[in-house]
């Protein structure tokens, strides 16, 4: 599979508990911060519950 990069460009901040959860399963901490996942269909799932918090890099 091909992987994909995720970085975390808006805060977690007065976002709902879920969404925090979401961003830490996703190993995203910090604002700008950058991980490299598998697009398997869990991840593109979670990155599509926080699409407004997150930027997919090709």
């Amino acid at each position: 599979m091909a992987t994909i990069k995720i970085k975390q460009v808006r805060s977690k901040i007065r976002c709902p508990r879920v969404q925090k959860a979401t961003l830490e399963a996703l190993g995203l901490k910090k604002m700008n911060a950058v991980v490299e996942h598998e697009a398997t269909p869990q991840i593109l799932g979670m990155v599509a519950k926080v699409h407004h918090l997150v930027e997919v890099i090709k």
